[in-house]
Parts: structure tokens; sequence; C-alpha cells
């Protein structure tokens, strides 16, 4: 990597695998009901020929950590994933400890196939629960029981990942307190590394946008909150993101990256980037690029991969960069904003002094950091920081 880009963010990959085995009702990710035979072949080879054209963007850098998303990216094969990692390697440098998630769901058909992706390199499978209630689990449209949803984290553990996730949902139609706490203790004696525990929100373009359940009031949805909270720190787990939490040491470095403001390239349908670059006069270009939305489209070899790209103007990086910074629980160094942004803080000086007066930041010049009010008041802190 040359000098000019050698201050340039760290640089993550994600990829997209779109196809579920049925469009959950809450869910309003790029996923697709998978027909009898998946095009894996076709998919892989679009993914690497995606990741050829993205590789101007790394101007040499590795890839710090890799992401598999979806969909259900566990319905791929190994040998799918042995090809896809093989070709990836040609193209691009991995460091060598490089984070690799694969989002699995715990059904036996892919907990059989554990073993093979440790085998592959995957060195962290990130597990979508959502609930350990049958009643739940049908009620969120998910294909899975408690037994197998049990039997995942072991499964896991067996096949050599000491590192995964555990994906659980509160705030769930008709949940109690009680309830939403039983799950929440049963995901902690499962003792995964890694707990991504939110509240449940209906979006638009879901089953549940047209068709809404009834779901706990707020008194209740708050008592989940602060009690689920003290149930995860008593059991060692450090909230470090809004809804993300982890053992000692075992941050998803992969999503880190997201909120430390690091650069990704995106690869896989409707797959987004974003990607930085250093001018010879020294000056920064920070793009966000999204890719071809539906799977069909997507292996179309007469369309292009990339949807769409858009700079991010420099009166918009301001709220962008606290957008994801102002996530962590303990913010970031305020030089990360220079480091990231290619811009100073000065203009920023006023509001951020406004903010810590209100006690929405915390009193730490060296620091971007919410305060506690700061964190539950986090969309109004951030409207600060959005351009005239």
């Amino acid at each position: 990597m040359s000098a000019l880009f050698s201050g340039l963010p760290p640089l993550a990959l994600y990829i997209h695998v779109p196809w579920c085995v049925r469009k959950c009702p809450y869910c309003d990710f790029n996923s697709h009901a998978a027909g009898e035979q998946l095009p894996e072949q076709a998919y892989v080879e679009a993914l690497l020929a995606d990741l050829r054209e993205e590789l101007p963007a790394a101007h040499g850098r590795p890839i710090r950590s890799i992401f598999i998303g979806g969909g259900t990216p566990s319905l791929f094969s190994a040998a799918a994933y042995q090809r896809l990692f093989s070709g990836v390697r040609e193209l691009i440098e991995l460091s060598p400890d490089c984070e690799i998630t694969l989002e699995a769901n715990p059904g036996t058909f892919e907990q059989a196939k554990f073993a093979a992706y440790r085998e592959l390199g995957i060195n962290r499978l990130s597990l979508g629960i959502q609930s350990f209630a049958p009643a739940q689990l049908q009620a969120l449209g998910r294909i899975h029981g408690r037994d197998e949803a049990l039997s995942a984290a072991s499964q896991a553990r067996a096949a050599g990942f000491d590192n995964f996730n555990l994906d659980l949902m509160h705030g769930l139609p008709g949940q109690t307190l009680d309830e939403a706490l039983a799950d929440l203790a049963q995901a902690i004696d499962l003792k995964p590394t890694h707990l991504s525990w939110y509240q449940l929100t209906i979006e638009p373009n879901t089953e549940y946008w047209s068709k809404p359940p009834r779901l706990p009031e707020d008194e209740t949805l708050w008592d989940i909150q602060e009690h689920g909270q003290a149930l995860l720190a008593q059991h060692g787990y450090q909230q470090y993101e809004t809804s993300a939490y982890a053992q000692p040491q075992r941050e998803a470095r992969h999503n880190l990256n997201y909120w430390q403001f690091g650069d990704f390239i995106g690869i896989g349908a409707g797959a987004h980037g974003k990607l930085s670059h250093i001018h010879a006069d020294g000056t920064w270009q920070i793009q966000r690029r999204w890719k071809t939305r539906t799977p069909k489209d997507y292996l179309t070899a007469s369309k292009p991969f990339c949807a769409g790209k858009q700079v991010i103007s420099a009166d918009e990086l301001a709220f962008e960069f606290m957008m994801n910074a102002l996530r962590l629980t303990q913010g970031v160094p305020s030089a990360l904003y220079a480091a990231r942004c290619g811009q100073t803080l000065d203009t920023l000086q006023v509001t951020l002094n406004t903010l810590r007066q209100r006690g929405l930041l915390v009193e730490d010049e060296q620091r971007l950091c919410a305060s506690a009010q700061g964190q539950m008041f986090l969309n109004d802190l951030l409207q600060a920081f959005l351009p005239d």
C-alpha cells in the first residue's frame, strides 16, 4: 500500500447470501424464498466476479474481517464455501487473524455442516435463535424448534467454534417480563461468547407491518431492557454497543469496524459497501455503493453488479460518523474522527460543547461518547449533527 493510502481505514468484507427456506414475517432484509435447488456454483462465481470489480478500491489493504449474512448463508454447502474462500484468497489478502463469521440457522440440516465450515477457516458462527419459546418461534415464522435451538450451540462448540453469537429478540408479541428473562437466561446457560439481544421492531415492507401483532406495552419493554441488562452483566456479558453484549475480548470485530467507521466491501445481491479514497492532493472522498438487489438480476451477466453509488458530502460526514460511533457504549477517541473522515472536529466544537452541557455527551474532550442519558435519547442526540 502506497504512503498516500496508508492512512485509510481498515477494510472488511461483507458477503450477502439472499436465500431463506421461507421469509419470516418480521424480516425486512433482502431475503428470498429458496427454490428446490440453489444456484450455488453460479452465485459463488458471481460473488468472485463482483469482488474482482471492487479490488481497486481496496488500495492494497488486507481484509480484517468477513461477515457472511443473509438470508440464510448456512443453506449453502461446504463445497460452495470452499470454492468461495479459495477464490477470495486468490484475489485479496486476508489478515492472519481475520475474523470470519457465518450466519446460520439452528436447524438440524445446517448443524450437520458446522464441522466442515470450521475446517474451511470460518471461525465464528452467528446462530439465529430469536427465542426458545415454542409459541414465539411459531409466531415469528421460524422453522426450528426449541430442541434444535438448544442443540445448535453444543453442536457449534463440538465442531470447534470457541467463538459464537446467539441472536435473540425481546419485546415479542404478548411477551411478559418473566418470559423475556427466561429466554435470555436460557441463552446465557448455553455460554455463547457473544449475544445480540435486541427489541423486535415492526418494519415497513414486512408481513408484520401489514398485519401488526400486539406487542408489549412500553412499561413492560422498559422493564425487560433494564432487568435483562442487569442479568447479562451479572454473567459477565459487557454491553459494548446498543444491542451487543460480549464476554471479555469477544466483541465482534466486524461489527466494531462498522461502528468505528471503517471501510467495507459489500458483495452479493443487495449488499452495501462504504469505501474511502484519498486523492493526490490529500483530500478525501467517502462513497457508499450498493449492489443489484434481486438474485435473478444479480446473476444476469448482462446487468452490472453495482446498482448505485453515492459520495458522502463533507457536511454529511459528521452525522454519518456519529450515527455509528455513538452506538458504542464507550464511544471512540476524538482523534478517530479525523482519521476516518479526513477532516477535523473544529467545525463541530460548538455543537459538542452544547451537547456536553446538556448532559448528552460525556464530559471528556478526548472521547466522543454518549452519556447514559444520551444513549437513552440517541436519535435526539444525533439530530444535532444533521446538516442545516
